[in-house]
């Protein structure tokens, strides 16, 4: 597939390479420019564009930039075909993001991230840590394999993106409609807690807006009660404890 990666951060540089190590045709774009792609993401065959150039002629374009900023895209969109596939992989985080009333007050994260942009999204690859993403990934059919829940309205649109996340390395799990993407936000019990496709719909079901909402308030408390250079296992395993 022709894939856009926009945002060269720590998650667009791990599914850039990720994809276009599973044979897919990958271009990045970053709204700082061409020289901000990082020349490792570039090393498995991925391409750095303009931002400008970056939409046009693909069929998927996975957006892997800070949430709330989406809007300031939604000209480069608006001549985008509508059977273009657009992934959102953003976490809102107040003390990250600064306040965002419509969300501070229910709104689904990608619901809102929609909105913005103007067009409907699919909401994957979310609910991993940066570095679950880029060393856990395993083939299809491994013990234990790690498994991402993906939301969103098109039965199609869903299909691509679970697809694109069993070429990263994960079971891909159909978490429904993108209202119903609240179960994977932060910080949910499937949030970043490395479940299995066995266990992952549990948790899923087990999410409560608001618990979960406090968890996320309490996450720079409980960072700190971490050692001083935190492992995934460390990281994971706070996340696992909120919901015991």
């Amino acid at each position: 597939m022709k894939i856009t990666v926009i945002g060269t951060g720590a998650i667009g540089g791990n599914l850039a390479v990720k994809l276009s190590t599973a044979g897919h045709d990958v271009q990045v774009a970053d709204a700082r420019g061409i020289e901000a792609v990082r020349a490792e993401v570039l090393e498995s065959g991925v391409r750095a564009v303009e931002l400008e150039e970056s939409v046009q002629g693909r069929d998927v374009i996975i957006l892997a930039i800070p949430f709330g900023v989406t809007g300031q895209l939604a000209d480069l969109f608006a001549s985008v075909p509508a059977e273009t596939v657009v992934i959102d992989t953003s976490n809102y985080y107040p003390h990250l993001n600064g306040q965002i009333e419509a969300v501070d007050h229910g709104q689904v994260e990608s619901v809102y991230t929609a909105e913005q942009l103007g067009r409907p999204v699919v909401k994957a690859w979310n609910a991993a840590l940066a570095e679950t993403q880029r060393t856990r990934g395993v083939p299809a059919g491994t013990p234990g394999r790690i498994a991402l829940p993906v939301a969103g309205d098109s039965d199609e649109a869903r299909k691509v993106a679970m697809s694109l996340v069993d070429d990263t390395g994960f079971d891909p799990y159909d978490a429904g409609s993108l209202a119903d993407s609240w179960r994977q936000q932060p910080m949910g019990p499937a949030y970043c807690t490395e479940l299995t496709l066995d266990e992952l719909p549990a948790a899923l079901a087990a999410a409560d807006p608001v618990k979960d909402r406090a968890v996320r308030d309490s996450m720079l408390e409980r960072m700190a009660a971490l050692p001083a250079d935190p492992t995934v296992d460390d990281i994971v395993e706070m996340n696992r404890a909120a919901h015991r």
